[in-house]
C-alpha cells in the first residue's frame, strides 16, 4: 500500500474514532465541562526539550495533543525548536503525558519524532513513542461557527503554575481570513493583524485569552466535546510583555480542517 493510501486509511480511521468517541462522551457524560476535562485530560501533552546539562533539564515550549491511532499528535510549528538537529549539546526534544489517574503534577517523559510541518498554518504533526495516548475527537469541518460555546485547554505560563492543565472558556466570535506570519506566531499587535486581514484562510477568533504556553492546545465545541481548532496565538496592546498584565481577551485558533488535511497529506 503507497504512502497516499496509508494517509486516506488513517484518516478515515481517524474520523471513525473520533465520531465514536465525541458521541459517547457526550451521551455517557452528559456533555458537562467537568467531564470533557476529565477525558481530555490523558490526551493532552506537554511539549519541550530534555537536555542533561540544560537548568532545568526539561524546557517546555508549548502544547500539543493526540489526534489519531499511533499516537499522532498536533501542536503548532512555532513550539518546536527552531534548530535541534544542528545543537552540539544532546538537547532533543520530547513530551510529557499525565500518568495513569493523575489528575495534576505527575507527567511521564517521552520520546517523540516530528513527522510533518505545516508552516502555511503552523501545525507540526508528531508521533509519541510508548503506550497508546486515547484519542480527542476531531469535529465535522462546518461545526465551528460563530457564536458557538467552546473551552481550550493547556498549559499557560508554563512551569510557573507547575504544570497544571489548565481550561478556559469562550465563544467563537468570528471567523475571519487571515494568513499567518511565517516566522513565530505567538502573539500579534493591532498593527500587524489589520496587515495580514489579506489573509489566505479562516481563522476562529475567541473571546477568551490564552498565554504563551497555550500555543498548540485544542479548542473543543462545549456541545460534542469535539475539537474545533488548535490555539495559536494571542492578540496583545503594546509590548509582548504586557501579555500577562494587560491581556487582550482575544485569542486565535487554527480550524480542525487544516488539522486533517495534515493527517491525509503525502510527504
Amino acid at each position: 500500500m503507497n504512502l497516499t493510501r496509508r494517509m486516506l486509511v488513517l484518516a478515515a480511521a481517524v474520523t471513525a474514532v473520533g465520531s465514536s468517541y465525541g458521541a459517547d462522551r457526550a451521551a455517557g457524560e452528559g456533555g458537562s465541562l467537568p467531564a470533557l476535562i476529565r477525558n481530555a485530560r490523558p490526551s493532552v501533552l506537554l511539549i519541550g526539550t530534555y537536555g542533561e546539562t540544560d537548568s532545568p533539564r526539561f524546557l517546555f515550549r508549548g502544547t500539543g495533543f493526540v489526534v489519531a491511532p499511533n499516537n499522532l499528535a498536533i501542536t503548532n510549528a512555532h513550539v518546536l525548536p527552531d534548530v535541534l538537529e544542528d545543537d552540539p549539546s544532546p538537547r532533543r526534544l520530547i513530551v510529557q503525558t499525565a500518568s495513569p489517574g493523575a489528575t495534576s503534577n505527575k507527567w511521564t517523559q517521552r520520546e517523540v519524532q516530528v513527522l510533518k510541518i505545516d508552516r502555511e498554518h503552523d501545525l507540526a504533526l508528531l508521533k509519541v513513542d510508548g503506550p497508546a495516548i486515547p484519542v480527542l475527537p476531531l469535529a465535522n469541518d462546518q461545526l465551528a461557527q460563530e457564536g458557538a460555546s467552546v473551552a481550550f485547554m493547556g498549559f499557560p505560563i508554563g512551569g510557573a503554575l507547575g504544570f497544571s492543565l489548565v481550561t478556559h472558556r469562550g465563544t467563537i466570535s468570528s471567523i475571519a481570513p487571515i494568513a499567518l506570519p511565517q516566522a513565530g506566531a505567538q502573539a500579534l499587535n493591532e498593527k500587524f493583524i489589520r496587515q495580514l486581514r489579506q489573509g489566505t484562510f479562516n481563522i476562529l477568533q475567541l473571546d477568551a485569552t490564552a498565554y504563551p504556553g497555550n500555543s498548540g492546545g485544542p479548542v473543543f465545541d462545549l456541545n460534542t466535546g469535539a475539537v474545533v481548532g488548535v490555539i495559536n496565538m494571542v492578540l496583545i496592546k503594546g509590548a509582548r510583555e504586557t501579555a500577562l498584565s494587560h491581556p487582550s481577551g482575544i485569542s486565535y485558533a487554527i480550524p480542525v480542517e487544516s488539522v486533517k488535511r495534515l493527517l491525509v497529506r503525502p510527504e
